[in-house]
């Protein structure tokens, strides 16, 4: 079976280099597009993995794990974990891979990370074709307070087993998945630390999301709108049918401002679709059919 080959790039912050892990699937065609997925808050590129063993056929995949997670350096300064520092290592990603266009799937925060690359002025933009998978301008605060309510917690597990069974409790906003799956999600979230396990990411990432207040939510949404309004690529924007972040209500107003992107909803299905099961992957395929 085909597996990724883990790679590094040197990103700048403010607070100095840090390092980015990121999984690259090798496409046989040497010409193929390249292809970014990006995951979520507290998760890490090898949720892309079914995904990518399909569309490693005709493109090039790319699944970082975002600084603080995974593979990726922890930010000295807690701070830095906001969408404008992703947003620039993504530029340098970008830059490593020697590539001046790009197709990108982003699951929640990877969806946000994406639409600020693909809304950069001047027409400079590095997204050829942008998937946002159930995110959106505006959020609902109820979810933002479920996600608050287990991020960054200390916690431990005796075994692969019991952290994989923590996981699929606050996860099942996911949808149906079968035992193999929910192991296959949940072993590059676990990492070893002596005879037991913890997660996978910085707990500090938990900081700033908490932080975030009322009018900064409001804000934030104002500059997110203004961002999708600025749009000029394709997308596409899935949703959970079930999905206690994106509303059913913001979702089609994203079908009617800016780029009017398609929609494409999951049944039994929440926040977010993990872009496992063979008809999500479908839809996916033939948005960014070459």
């Amino acid at each position: 079976m085909t597996e990724p080959k883990l790679k590094f790039v040197q990103c700048l912050g403010a607070a100095g280099l840090h390092r980015m892990a990121y999984w690259e699937w090798a496409c046989q065609d040497s010409t193929a597009p390249t292809m970014v997925c990006v995951h979520g808050l507290s998760r890490q590129g090898r949720d892309f993995d079914s995904l990518a063993r399909v569309m490693s056929q005709t493109h090039r995949v790319i699944c970082p794990d975002v600084v603080g997670r995974g593979r990726s350096d922890w930010l000295a300064n807690p701070a830095g974990y906001q969408i404008p520092t992703y947003v620039a290592d993504m530029v340098t990603l970008l830059a490593r891979l020697d590539v001046e266009q790009v197709d990108w799937v982003g699951t929640s925060m990877g969806g946000l990370i994406g639409l600020g690359l693909a809304a950069l002025p001047g027409g400079l933009s590095p997204v050829r074709r942008l998937l946002l998978n159930d995110v959106g301008p505006a959020l609902r605060v109820q979810a933002l307070q479920r996600i608050g309510s287990y991020l960054g917690l200390p916690l431990r597990f005796d075994s692969l087993a019991e952290g994989t069974a923590y996981l699929a409790g606050i996860s099942q906003g996911f949808g149906p998945h079968t035992p193999e799956q929910w192991a296959a999600l949940s072993a590059p979230m676990l990492k070893p630390l002596g005879s037991r396990f913890e997660l996978h990411y910085d707990p500090k990432i938990a900081l700033g999301f908490a932080a975030i207040n009322a009018e900064q939510a409001a804000a934030g949404e104002a500059a997110l709108w203004y961002a999708y309004d600025a749009l000029r690529c394709p997308t596409l924007l899935l949703r959970g049918a079930d999905s206690d972040l994106l509303s059913a209500e913001t979702a089609q107003l994203m079908t009617q401002r800016g780029p009017k992107a398609r929609l494409e909803q999951f049944a039994a299905v929440g926040h977010a679709p993990t872009l496992v099961q063979t008809d999500q992957i479908a839809v996916v395929k033939a948005f960014f059919q070459p």
